[in-house]
């Protein structure tokens, strides 16, 4: 593929999907991430697209919310990692929310296995992918259905969770920053966000690096109410996603990088000098226990990529 036509189908997939990563846009047009890279600096130079941490996005700043077809052809591995490690947060018993996104969708397919879970949820995916778990209740909001991505807003889902008090919320969004939190494109989704936000007593927020630096219009969770991440390592290369989450952790958050092997429960990194919070206190609504398979250790995140990829690599061994 010639240069003029690889830069033409990375601005049609940009322009379709809103953001797209470094590395969906390499798999698609086959080749390396490093030609990618030049492409999209070209594009930029021209006005089309903007760069963000490890992708691509809309020229002006801030991004536009992308239908569910297309999100959930976006970095479906590290979506898939991601849930694996949120999946092992969840205790047997717990009451717990879960928001609207491909993500969360992810983490649901998992949690069918938790016995005895309630789960309060406003997206018609999570419900679904919950829906034959004779072992998990599940509750849905009232609202209006948004079908680009099937989750239930407006007045009748926030009124609905007045008065709900769970130990968990597990969000996503369409970015994440260390000065705004989490983010979205939508007003309506947005609103029903921060009111499942307010029913828990600890709020995980489900987030890929494609999405660590990118802010949108309206703000769901404002980083000092975020109790942890779980995310994806970022490329080697990818400084500026590298010290978003130290950022992130100086502010209080927990940041756990979910590995990409089978079986691998993830690394954490604690935040610096973090104070009492209210994820911190003893959680609603757990009658037992369950514990994942390996427990999660404290390490710093660090500028250097080769100093964070060497310390996660030591995490895992251990």
């Amino acid at each position: 593929m010639f240069a003029a036509e690889r830069r033409q189908l990375i601005l049609e997939m940009v322009r379709a999907n809103g953001a797209v990563s470094l590395r969906e846009l390499a798999r698609v047009v086959q080749t390396s991430e490093v030609t990618v890279r030049r492409d999209v600096r070209a594009l930029e130079a021209e006005g089309l697209l903007d760069r963000r941490h490890g992708g691509a996005v809309l020229p002006g700043g801030f991004t536009r919310e992308s239908g569910f077809p297309q999100k959930s052809h976006l970095a479906t591995a590290e979506k898939t990692a991601i849930a694996d490690v949120a999946a092992g947060l969840v205790q047997e018993g717990e009451a717990i929310v879960v928001g609207a996104g491909t993500t969360t969708q992810e983490l649901a397919r998992r949690l069918a296995r938790v016995p005895g879970l309630t789960v309060v949820t406003n997206s018609l995916l999570v419900a679904q992918a919950l829906a034959h778990a004779n072992r998990v209740e599940v509750v849905m909001t009232g609202g209006t259905l948004r079908g680009s991505n099937y989750a239930l807003v407006g007045s009748g889902a926030e009124q609905s969770l007045q008065g709900l008090r769970v130990s968990r919320a597990f969000l996503s969004g369409s970015g994440l920053t260390a000065e705004r939190g989490l983010s979205t494109s939508n007003m309506l989704s947005a609103s029903v966000d921060r009111a499942l936000v307010q029913a828990a007593a600890e709020v995980v927020v489900l987030a890929d690096h494609t999405k660590l630096g990118t802010d949108t219009m309206f703000q769901t969770v404002p980083t000092d109410v975020i109790t942890r991440l779980v995310t994806d390592e970022p490329p080697g290369h990818d400084d500026r996603a590298a010290m978003e989450l130290q950022a992130l952790a100086d502010q209080g958050v927990h940041i756990t990088v979910a590995g990409s092997g089978p079986g691998t429960a993830g690394a954490e990194a604690a935040p610096r000098g973090r104070q009492p919070r209210r994820g911190d206190v003893p959680l609603p609504g757990q009658r037992g226990s369950r514990h994942p398979g390996q427990q999660l250790r404290s390490a710093p995140l660090t500028g250097d990529p080769q100093d964070r990829q060497a310390r996660v690599a030591d995490l895992r061994r251990r």
